[in-house]
């Protein structure tokens, strides 16, 4: 550039350069959902709420009534908190939100009585805070991935897989890891011949736990001690879904570990290990416990193990979740038992995520507090590349 091709000082004076203003990533907060771990979700989305940095990130609250119909949720927190005598609902009379199916926008609408449809401004990230079918078991997230809107957690795959109890255990053993006895109960199997699949649970020995295939927060689950409860047992079950599976009952201490997913190509981490102890009034870690009767329980982080048995879970918990194929986060459950061994029980894509819950638990006994924690997943979503990967 030649000197006569500067501009002159009363030009620059006439036209300064406007600042630039960076936008907080938008982060919308999806909760509720079809599923009978509704009230559940509700309680997440009010921890999730309150903590997250307002100063880093603008939210956009948005519930899935109990009919699956998207809605503007409040940001007042104060009514999604689960406790004795109130169970949380998302509020279906909010303005329905429309979520876009094209790669080449990833703006919200509003639809509203005699309106046309209003944008709700676009949106970085989507925080999936769903449990159970409808939701965490790939539902949303192939949504999402239709539109190549970044979300927190894992793929349509392992939400998927990993939502189903008997479909995870298949991908556990085919990786070697150990789990327990275990019987599946579809229901063509339960309709055509309901007497062949209780003698096949029988074969487990007594007592078995019988659980819903594709449930969480031990919804619809029934500790059975001989064969006269199994019947009953099942048709519980299968009010929650019609694929049911019976475990055999491990003698020993209930241990999770947090899984985190890390940043940039390193390495998967695992979290200090809990355990939780049922101490009355609860035959096992039932809704209940886990929600309503907290005196009836103690959540211990770190757990009172060996340090090489801490060290297994850990190890179990970073394998489980790469043969999943897991991303952003996971709780894994393993049994220590009397005799020293770990088993493998499940793993949780999307587990609780309260202030409360065992996986935040972990993570804050491991250096990483509740805030941090889910702005760490927020930038693992954001910095996650869309579409296959």
């Amino acid at each position: 550039m030649t000197d006569t091709d500067q501009p002159s000082p009363e030009s620059a004076e006439a036209s300064p350069r406007e600042p630039t203003e960076v936008r907080k990533p938008r982060v919308a907060i999806v909760f509720g959902g079809r599923s009978s771990e509704h009230a559940v979700s509700c309680a997440t989305a009010a921890g999730v709420m309150q903590a997250i940095d307002r100063d880093v990130y603008e939210i956009l609250p948005i519930g899935i009534a109990k009919d699956g119909r998207w809605v503007v949720a409040s940001e007042e927190t104060g009514t999604l908190e689960l406790s004795p005598g109130h169970v949380p609902e998302v509020d279906a009379s909010g303005a329905t939100v429309l979520v876009p199916l094209s790669t080449t926008e990833r703006s919200l609408r509003v639809l509203e009585p005699d309106a046309p449809p209003r944008a709700l401004g676009e949106v970085d990230v989507v925080f999936p805070l769903l449990h159970g079918p409808f939701g965490e078991d790939g539902t949303i997230q192939g949504l999402l991935e239709l539109a190549d809107i970044r979300y927190v957690g894992s793929g349509v795959l392992a939400s998927a897989v990993m939502m189903d109890k008997h479909y995870m255990k298949v991908v556990f053993a085919g990786h070697g890891l150990p789990i327990g006895p275990y019987v599946v109960v579809t229901d063509r199997e339960w309709k055509c011949d309901p007497a062949a699949s209780m003698d096949a649970v029988a074969s487990l020995g007594w007592p078995v736990f019988v659980k819903p295939a594709r449930a969480g927060s031990s919804m619809g689950i029934t500790k059975v001690s001989g064969p006269e409860g199994l019947q009953a047992a099942i048709e519980f079950a299968r009010e929650h879904d019609p694929k049911v599976v019976v475990e055999a009952a491990i003698v020993g201490r209930e241990i999770e570990c947090g899984v985190l997913q890390g940043r940039d190509g390193a390495a998967t981490r695992a979290s200090e290990v809990g355990e939780i102890e049922v101490l009355r009034g609860h035959e096992f870690y039932d809704f209940e416990a886990k929600y309503l009767a907290e005196s009836d329980v103690v959540l211990s982080c770190p757990a009172k193990v060996p340090d090489s048995v801490a060290d297994e879970i850990r190890r179990i918990s970073v394998a489980a979740f790469e043969a999943a194929g897991c991303e952003g986060l996971a709780r894994v459950d393993c049994f220590y038992t009397e005799h020293g061994d770990v088993i493998l029980n499940e793993i949780n894509t999307m587990p609780g995520f309260t202030p409360l819950s065992m996986y935040p638990r972990v993570w804050a006994a491991s250096g990483l507090d509740y805030p941090h924690l889910i702005d760490e997943l927020i930038q693992l979503a954001l910095a996650r590349r869309t579409g296959l990967r």
